[in-house]
């Protein structure tokens, strides 16, 4: 089993993972992987700004794609988090789960006040009996990957750099939910997702990937979605509003997965007499280019 938070499960957290998956062939167990929800750093900080990359069901299904079989995503409370690293040891890894091996990366930290290294993790492992393996970090030439890189590229509206440092296209998932039905008046209709609990991308349009993960419309599309508050209403909550080329259907209640491939400008304001045919041929421009930049991109 892998160990760690895995948010954004980016090339660092793979190689943990593809590390555990070999464990896995030698000892005939399945591969697993072992996170935390919420994040420790949103159970210290509740009121800090949002900051994940993923939902845990956004995780979830990211890590199903990896080939991952079991997955426990534990519920970091106070309970857990007051454990020492000895306990959390002996009492979830060894004795709570039973496992036979575990990966943690090389900054891995565990037990109460994170006083627990992944060093310690090994000696642990030696009296309770199981193996550790301790991953190095992984680097992009002469970058370290890591979360905070990634977050860094997207809130600068640079989805291809964190793509490649994630190895994948980040993704929103989330549940389609009802919305103002501006779009659809305007000739362009939208699936609506809330993003709180993320830390938001750079505000603007996008050029999108789409894959519908269920009901009666699952597949995959292209299309250009919008993050961001939507100045031309007014102020509101930021949120996702994705237009799906060549597409008819209600996707209420559908969950979707929409990958940022390229950023195309940022949100505007539009306040003239003309507003409503300026934002039209605007969003007519953002689909045009789009589809271009989306023609050879495959949808995986």
């Amino acid at each position: 089993m892998a160990i760690g938070n895995f948010d954004g499960v980016h090339l660092g957290h793979q190689a943990v993972i593809d590390i555990a998956r070999d464990h896995a062939k030698r000892l005939n167990a399945p591969l697993g992987v072992m996170t935390f929800d919420p994040h420790p750093r949103a159970y210290f900080a509740p009121d800090a700004p949002d900051f994940r990359l993923m939902s845990a069901e956004a995780k979830a299904t990211r890590l199903e794609k990896l080939g991952v079989e079991c997955l426990y995503q534990l519920n970091f409370n106070a309970a857990l988090c007051a454990l020492t690293a000895e306990e959390f040891a002996r009492d979830v890894i060894a004795e709570g789960l039973g496992l036979k091996h575990v990966v943690v990366g090389a900054d891995f930290r565990f037990g109460k006040g994170r006083l627990g290294t992944a060093t310690d993790l090994v000696a642990f492992g030696k009296t309770y009996g199981f193996g550790v393996t301790i991953a190095e970090l992984v680097a992009e030439t002469d970058v370290e990957i890591s979360s905070t890189q990634i977050r860094t590229a997207l809130s600068e509206g640079r989805p291809r750099d964190a793509a490649r440092m994630l190895g994948h296209w980040h993704r929103i998932e989330g549940e389609v939910i009802g919305g103002d039905q501006r779009g659809r008046e305007m000739g362009f209709p939208t699936a609506n997702m809330p993003i709180q609990g993320l830390q938001p991308p750079k505000f603007g349009v996008y050029a999108v990937l789409i894959n519908v993960l269920t009901g009666p419309h699952k597949g995959a599309y292209k299309g250009a979605a919008s993050i961001g508050t939507r100045p031309t209403f007014g102020e509101n909550i930021p949120n996702l509003e994705t237009f799906i080329f060549d597409f008819k259907g209600d996707l209420y209640g559908a969950t979707l997965s929409v990958g940022l491939v390229e950023y195309l400008r940022p949100e505007l304001k539009f306040e003239s007499e003309n507003w409503m045919d300026e934002l039209i041929a605007a969003m007519n421009d953002d689909c045009d280019k789009a589809r271009d930049i989306l023609k050879d991109i495959p949808n995986v």
